[in-house]
């Protein structure tokens, strides 16, 4: 069996994401905030949304995981065929709906939604067995250079910090590209 990420560790990389992006949002003019990103689509302000998104979908996704693991093999597999074949489809909807996520969850929202959810991932994360962690399913990995073949339930928490660190490269903010511990 492939090595767990460590609990602890997924606990240190939520704490240290939460605090670098109260940080990014806080040090950000209105002006940063809408300035290009390097190498998305995205202003820096829906690359931030975009960033919180990928806390937010963990959720779902456990959800997902927990059902596939008790599946036959085959289903995550089907599944996952049709994710891979609607990717076109979700690179819209994952472009589109961090645009407009961006417009509807403020600058002085989005703080407070990363920590509630970083707090719910805490907790969660505290009460999964040893068993729930190595459950997990297929993944569409066309979706997202993170993505694995076959992800855990561990790797799903380890996931949106992955992404993070991957888009706080691309922010045009003051900071952004630095190592905040």
């Amino acid at each position: 069996m492939p090595e767990l990420v460590s609990r602890q560790r997924v606990h240190t990389e939520l704490d240290e994401a939460r605090i670098a992006f109260h940080r990014l949002v806080a040090g950000a003019t209105d002006t940063e905030l809408r300035s290009a990103s390097d190498g998305t689509r995205w202003t820096n302000e829906e690359l931030l949304f975009h960033m919180l998104l990928g806390y937010l979908i963990i959720r779902p996704l456990l959800v997902l995981a927990r059902i596939f693991s008790r599946l036959p093999p085959g289903a995550s597999r089907r599944f996952t065929t049709l994710l891979s074949s609607a990717t076109p489809v979700f690179d819209e909807v994952n472009y589109y709906g961090s645009r407009v996520g961006a417009r509807v969850v403020s600058r002085r929202r989005m703080p407070a939604m990363f920590d509630r959810v970083v707090a719910s991932l805490h907790r969660r994360l505290a009460a999964e067995t040893e068993a729930d962690l190595r459950r997990g399913m297929r993944y569409p990995v066309r979706w997202d250079p993170f993505f694995k073949e076959f992800m855990t339930v561990a790797d799903l928490y380890h996931y949106p910090t992955q992404h993070f660190s991957f888009h706080r490269r691309q922010l045009t903010l003051p900071g952004a590209r630095q190592k905040e511990t």
